[in-house]
């Protein structure tokens, strides 16, 4: 986070809604005579988001923090959705996954300080953002339009997340706060503080910066879901459940930095974070004798439930690295290695205590409201059936070294000419260890729900579900037993996995400028080694499964940009990317259970994308910018989810649940950006800043499975991609003063494809609307105070099976509200 020492203590512009910015921009002017200003807050955060993109030679949008600890946003993910063309993808009502350009969170990369960051989850590749404190973050970069000297590893951007450095501050910064989170939904309260120290030693060529956060949330959400369990307008099954969560985020960023003199530096850069979630859910689900319309009744089967589990991400990054300039030669070397994983041992995953019952029912396709006679809350009746127990590792390491030389010359007649090449070796490996018992009732004297019930009742909404369960006395029921004999082989067996992805890249580009125009060409050469290590069970029977493969993939690229005067500026782009499919996909475990088998496909082959991007900007001084860009993206060998039962090798079986390539997708869209402080307008407008933009976005691809032996396919959007968002915000600054309200909006999207045959059975999310409010106010140079106000019309994530009256996931989080007191010393 970049600190501008200011008579008032500043915020982080960009966060304002202002999607600020559209994109990238660079632009030769003339050195103007400028009045003194004092630049503070949003404004201040709004200039170096701009001046940022505008030195960028592709498409770039940045979120940058002037202030320490001053994004309104929990976490990365949530600050980088106000960006024109990103969205998030939330876990209980929190931003963790970022989507860029309509393309899902596996698609795109994210590196910490150069260094790229791994993903704790075991089948994921994109790491989860929410493990970022927003309290350790310098500056966000999302880079759509990849040049050859970066990673092709995403098809939608790049993310960057870029933490304190001493040179980004004048002088000696040291600042702390302290604050608490509020839950309006559990009305809880918990503490959050951070603290920050950066300054120059050795005559100011010595630079260290330490930056810790920590902060916790205790809430609950309320929920009821379907899963997608209709048809023809029937509902076989839904689940009532209620979630308390106390999330704990812990972290320290460090940069070590030596600049002796221009052109030569050093600098070691680290990061760390544990994300604690500790989640625990009552449950109560009916499942009809037979499927029922709402406003019916009937008997079936009620299923009381408890979940309690505690999961541990750690995620890690060191990077290594210098410059050096030797007789008109700039070269730079690095060196860096990532680490994540995710633990949650001894979870207990989930339980059912069963009773049948006759007069059940349901009002409400939406959110259904369960209907039936008093007895349902009598926990006496409720008999065990089972306890699912789990312990579960995931790891992922990354490691990586490259060294990058270019020079510049100079032709004559304003002609400039550089030359850039480089390689890159990235070695990355990622393991998941997995063992699961499954408890029969029987196994431990079937006991009733009242066995673990406490006195507490179930604090749900929207219908009675009677007495909660403890975790503990649930836990003292299985002690003694022996669990070898209750071993789950096919999540146990099938669900470990060892992948190593080794990648070989080199690169040359040249660069031409001439007056306004500049012109960049290259190509980026990458070899992929792939190598999975796995377990199959058929029918019981264990046996290793093992497969390596090899590509090598030719990436050009060519970039225009043209300064048209008056601040004009044009862009296009033609780039090459790639991406290979998530470590879900590529899992080379395998079930087979008679005629019916589930497994992975390691030999999925890497997505490949050709990418176009035109668009044209025009800056408002240093004060704003309005941009429009278009896109299109054409991506070949897209993985989707089928059924193979019936072609060759699977001629008898029933069902074969497993990953293939398509032959293609498409996507294109427009981005529309406009952020600007009014300071031309008289007082007190001239503190008013505002920022607007849009992304609309329309793709299709072809899914399909075999059915009865024959291939049958159909057209769909691309999974998690919406065809419109937008961010408004309208802020504030002044007199000591700095407040933003922000609206951030998406449209509806496919989540899931239920059945590859019929559409009937795809699952969406519905439309959704945040509004958030931050307002700080400058007690003195050194004491702000702060609130912040995150989902003020308590937005529920909604979920439905092919029309918005068929529920498959509706949730409530509520609102949460953060006050903080920060004192800084400059």
């Amino acid at each position: 986070m970049h600190h501008l020492h200011l008579p008032r203590p500043s915020l982080l512009a960009l966060s304002l809604g202002l999607a600020f910015s559209a994109q990238a921009q660079t632009q030769t002017t003339a050195p103007q005579q400028l009045d003194t200003i004092v630049i503070t807050g949003q404004r201040a955060s709004l200039q170096s988001a701009l001046d940022k993109q505008r030195a960028a030679q592709g498409v770039l949008s940045v979120v940058h923090a002037d202030g320490i600890g001053q994004l309104p946003d929990d976490n990365a993910a949530e600050a980088l959705a106000r960006l024109p063309g990103v969205t998030v993808e939330r876990d209980q009502g929190e931003g963790r996954f970022v989507r860029v350009r309509g393309l899902g969170s596996d698609y795109n990369t994210v590196s910490i300080n150069g260094a790229t960051v791994p993903a704790s989850e075991a089948g994921r590749r994109a790491p989860g953002l929410d493990v970022v404190p927003a309290g350790l973050i310098r500056s966000l970069e999302v880079n759509k339009t990849l040049t050859p000297d970066v990673d092709a590893s995403s098809l939608g951007g790049s993310v960057r997340v870029n933490t304190l450095t001493a040179f980004d501050v004048k002088g000696r910064l040291l600042s702390a706060e302290l604050g608490a989170n509020h839950d309006t939904n559990l009305g809880r309260t918990r503490p959050r503080a951070g603290l920050t120290f950066a300054d120059r030693f050795a005559d100011g060529t010595l630079g260290l910066a330490v930056a810790l956060s920590s902060d916790q949330r205790r809430f609950a959400s309320d929920n009821v879901e379907t899963g997608g369990a209709w048809d023809a307008g029937k509902l076989a099954s839904f689940e009532l459940r209620r979630y308390t969560i106390l999330r704990s985020r812990v972290g320290a960023a460090a940069s070590l930095d030596w600049r002796p003199a221009a052109g030569r530096q050093l600098y070691l850069r680290g990061f760390s974070s544990r994300f604690t979630d500790e989640e625990t859910r009552q449950s109560m689900k009916v499942a009809f004798s037979a499927p029922q319309a709402a406003g019916s009744t009937g008997g079936g089967t009620v299923s009381r439930g408890l979940k309690d589990r505690r999961e541990v991400a750690r995620t890690s990054s060191l990077a290594l690295g210098g410059e050096l300039d030797v007789a008109g030669w700039q070269a730079s070397a690095e060196t860096g290695v990532g680490r994540a994983g995710e633990s949650t041992p001894s979870a207990l995953s989930s339980s059912a205590f069963d009773a049948k019952f006759t007069g059940l029912g349901f009002t409400d396709g939406e959110r259904p409201v369960l209907q039936g006679p008093a007895t349902l809350q009598d926990a006496t009746l409720y008999k065990l059936n089972n306890f699912k127990i789990g312990d579960s590792e995931a790891r992922d390491r990354v490691e990586h070294l490259k060294l990058d030389v270019k020079r510049g010359v100079e032709l004559g007649g304003g002609d400039e000419l550089e030359f850039k090449l480089g390689a890159k070796a990235t070695r990355r490996h990622k393991d998941n260890q997995q063992e699961t018992w499954k408890l029969k009732g029987k196994t431990i004297g079937t006991p009733t729900f009242s066995a673990i019930s406490g006195n507490d009742v179930v604090d749900y909404p929207w219908s009675a579900i009677g007495p909660a369960g403890d975790a503990v006395k649930a836990r003292a029921l299985w002690q003694g037993v022996d669990l070898a004999g209750s071993r789950d082989a096919a999540d146990s067996v099938t669900g470990d996995f060892d992948i190593k992805e080794d990648v070989d890249a080199a690169y040359a580009q040249a660069t031409w400028e001439r007056g306004g125009l500049q012109l960049l060409g290259g190509v980026r050469v990458e070899r992929i080694g792939f190598h999975a290590r796995g377990m199959a069970l058929k029918d019981g029977a264990p046996s290793p499964v093992a497969v390596d493969t090899r590509s090598t993939h030719w990436l050009p690229a060519l970039l225009l940009r043209q300064d048209l005067g008056g601040q004009l500026l044009a862009r296009a782009a033609f780039t090459n990317s790639l991406v290979r499919p998530s470590f879900e996909q590529l899992s080379p475990g395998m079930v087979v259970d008679g005629d019916e088998a589930e497994l992975g496909n390691p030999r999925l082959r890497p997505l490949r994308s050709r990418n176009l991007d035109v668009g044209i900007e025009q800056g408002l001084g240093r004060d704003g910018t309005l941009s429009a860009y278009v896109f299109a993206k054409r991506i070949r060998d897209f993985a989707f989810q089928t059924d193979l039962a019936g072609s060759a090798g699977w001629e008898s079986f029933g069902q074969v649940n497993t990953f293939a390539n398509g032959s293609s997708a498409k996507l294109h869209g427009v981005e529309l950006a406009y952020a600007q402080a009014l300071r031309s307008l008289p007082a007190p407008f001239n503190g008013l800043i505002v920022g607007a933009n849009a992304t609309f976005v329309s793709s299709k691809a072809r899914v399909g499975g075999y059915d009865g032996g024959v291939w049958k396919s159909r057209e769909i959007s691309l999974p998690s991609q919406s065809d419109r968002s937008f961010n408004l915000s309208l802020g504030w600054e002044g007199h000591g003063v700095n407040t933003r309200l922000a609206l951030n909006q998406q449209s509806s999207y496919l989540i899931e494809v239920g059945s590859v045959f019929d559409p009937a059975h795809d699952l969406r999310v519905d439309g959704q609307k945040r509004l958030d409010f931050s307002f700080k106010y400058a007690v003195s140079k050194q004491l702000e105070i702060a609130v912040d106000a995150a989902n003020l019309t308590n937005q529920a994530y909604y979920v439905y099976q092919a029309t918005p009256a068929q529920n498959a996931q509706y949730e409530r989080y509520g609102r949460s509200v953060k006050l903080g007191l920060k004192w800084s010393l400059n």
